[in-house]
């Protein structure tokens, strides 16, 4: 007797083939990257989960819970949790216990990582739109909770929403600039995203101050406790005007601090930088602002990943179903006409801000 070979649900190759179009994986950057579906998870038909996807920046054993919880098909983690090469995969560790916990569940994981970095109206984009966008709406400060400190505060972590891209915004509402690609992505690229790659420079048409940047940087990232900023010893930030920004997210000096045949920004936006990496730009007379890390990452789920994907699957989803309809085995997921994409709410950098109490 035939036994049919193990297969990831049909609502689950339909997500991975929609983050595919919307991220391809050519433009990843592998020397370094591991992007891709990471664990797939055989399809169970006496046990179906949900035609849902949670997207998260890093899948914690939180995320995990919250997954496990909603009966989620396919977890879209941006940052991904098997990056080098696994020995053993066992419940010793935390994050591999997270990855058996959810094939035991039925859920599969897919990271798209650095793809989402160098594709166009990606990650590096929506930071641009973050430091371009003059009338972003402001999300409300998250309260400030007293602790057993006696100095500071409970830590408060950013609460990034939905807040459109100014791309798509009213010409209007965005501080006039244009916006290059500074390592651009290896041919051949995709048809249409011709301006793919690692890192972006917005190059404002008027010099624009410093603190008005910061200003827009906190309400596109969510209002974090604290700004970390780095500036010459010799400015003051109410003095300083920014003719240039290079964006990245995630650790960025690798990208900010070998822009081809030119000089580096006026301004490092990124999510971390090594203090003597900062010490040589600030020297330089640049500024950085390092957020922590995920930071710079976690808005564009909310912004801009959410809508795409649920634009693209919706029509994958239903190209899906009316080409499997007929499937006897599979008849009851087919039927299903189901299809959510949310944004996990136990995400969040590990990094919190312990605010100085007055």
């Amino acid at each position: 007797m035939s036994t049919l070979p193990p297969t990831s649900s049909p609502f689950t190759q339909a997500v991975v083939s929609s983050m595919r179009k919307i991220y391809p994986e050519s433009l990843a950057d592998k020397s370094f990257d591991n992007t891709g579906l990471l664990l797939e998870a055989p399809y169970n038909h006496t046990r179906r989960q949900r035609n849902s996807v949670l997207l998260t920046i890093d899948l914690t054993k939180a995320v995990a819970d919250e997954a496990i919880a909603r009966k989620d098909s396919v977890v879209v983690a941006y940052h991904p949790i098997i990056f080098r090469g696994l020995r053993s995969l066992t419940f010793n560790d935390p994050q591999q216990q997270s990855l058996l916990r959810l094939a035991q569940e039925g859920i599969s994981v897919y990271s798209p990582h650095t793809a989402v970095d160098a594709t166009p109206g990606g990650m590096g984009d929506w930071l641009c739109d973050i430091v371009t966008d003059a009338i972003t709406p402001s999300e409300p400060t998250p309260a400030i909770q007293k602790s057993s400190s006696q100095l500071y505060s409970q830590p408060t972590y950013p609460r990034p929403g939905p807040v459109s891209p100014s791309s798509s915004s009213s010409s209007a509402s965005v501080v006039p600039h244009t916006r290059s690609t500074i390592h651009p992505s290896p041919p051949p690229v995709p048809e249409g995203m011709e301006s793919a790659g690692m890192g972006r420079l917005v190059t404002f048409d008027t010099p624009q101050p410093l603190t008005a940047i910061i200003d827009r940087i906190a309400r596109g990232v969510g209002a974090p406790g604290g700004i970390p900023v780095a500036i010459p010893q010799s400015a003051s930030v109410d003095t300083m005007n920014i003719r240039t920004v290079g964006v990245c997210p995630g650790s960025g000096s690798s990208i900010l601090l070998k822009v081809p045949r030119g000089k580096v920004p006026d301004l490092l936006f990124t999510g971390e930088m090594s203090h003597h990496e900062t010490l040589s730009a600030i020297e330089g007379g640049a500024v950085v602002v390092a957020l922590a890390h995920s930071n710079t990452e976690r808005g564009y789920l909310h912004a801009v990943m959410r809508g795409k994907l649920e634009e693209v699957l919706k029509k994958e989803w239903e190209a899906s179903r009316a080409e499997g309809a007929q499937s006897s085995d599979l008849r009851e997921i087919y039927n299903d006409s189901e299809c959510m994409v949310h944004v996990s709410e136990k995400d969040r950098d590990p990094y919190g801000i312990m605010i100085r109490q007055a």
